[in-house]
C-alpha cells in the first residue's frame, strides 16, 4: 500500500491505493522503439544517463509546486506545439525530434521533458512511454514517476491523469537506471521492437 496524492493547484488531498493501482507494472528488458534508437543515433548526448545508477532519483516528491509546474508544462507545450504527423514533417513514417511549431506525439513528449528537467525534475523519473490508444493506434506519453505513483502527460489532454485512468494499453518505457534501455509494460511486449506511427498524434 502507497499513500497516493490527488492535488490541485491549491491542496494536496491524500488517498491510499495499492502499488498496482500507483504504478505501472514493469515484465522485464524489451527493445525500445525505432524512432528513439535512430533519436539518439542523432543526439547521443541526450540519451545519456544524468548520473550514475547508485545516485539515481527515480521519483519525486509530488508537492503543490511540483505538481503545478507539472500542468504548467504540460498545457504550455500542448499549446504551443501543433499536431503533425511524421509524414507530413520530414516525409518518413517515423522521426523522433524537438518541435520547431509543429511535431507528433513522441515530440511533445521530448520537449515537455526537457522543460521539466530544466525545472530540476530528475531525469530518472521522466519517462518517454510507448502506448496504444483507445483505437489501437501508436501513441507516445510522458510518465512522471512520483512518490504517490505515476502520472501521465499528454499531448491529447491538457489534464495530468493518473495512469491507471487513461484507456491506453501501456507497452513499453523507458528504464529509470539507463534511458537508453527500455522496459515491457505487457508480457507481449518482451524483447519487442516498435514504432508510433499514428496520424498527427
Amino acid at each position: 500500500m502507497v499513500t497516493f496524492v490527488s492535488a490541485n493547484a491549491a491542496t494536496v488531498n491524500v488517498v491510499n491505493y495499492t502499488n498496482e493501482q500507483a504504478y505501472t507494472p514493469v515484465y522485464g528488458q524489451t527493445l525500445p522503439p525505432v524512432g528513439y534508437v535512430n533519436f539518439c543515433a542523432r543526439n547521443a548526448v541526450e540519451c545519456r544517463s544524468a548520473r550514475p545508477v547508485s545516485k539515481a532519483r527515480t521519483s519525486f516528491s509530488l508537492t503543490p509546486k511540483r505538481w503545478s509546474e507539472l500542468k504548467q508544462i504540460n498545457l504550455f507545450v500542448n499549446t504551443q506545439v501543433v499536431p503533425v504527423s511524421d509524414q507530413e514533417l520530414y516525409n518518413v513514417p517515423e522521426h523522433w525530434g524537438y518541435p520547431a511549431g509543429a511535431g507528433d506525439c513522441e515530440d511533445y513528449v521530448l520537449l515537455k521533458k526537457r522543460y521539466l528537467e530544466g525545472l530540476g525534475f530528475p531525469a530518472e523519473a521522466l519517462l518517454i512511454t510507448v502506448v496504444l490508444d483507445e483505437a489501437g493506434d501508436g501513441h507516445a506519453v510522458l510518465t512522471a514517476r512520483t512518490d504517490a505513483g505515476d502520472y501521465i502527460l499528454d499531448n491529447r489532454r491538457d489534464a495530468i491523469r493518473r495512469w491507471s485512468d487513461t484507456r491506453y494499453q501501456f507497452l513499453k518505457r523507458q528504464s529509470q537506471k539507463d534511458p537508453q534501455i527500455w522496459m515491457a509494460l505487457t508480457n507481449k511486449e518482451r524483447r519487442r521492437s516498435t514504432s508510433v506511427i499514428s496520424g498527427g498524434s
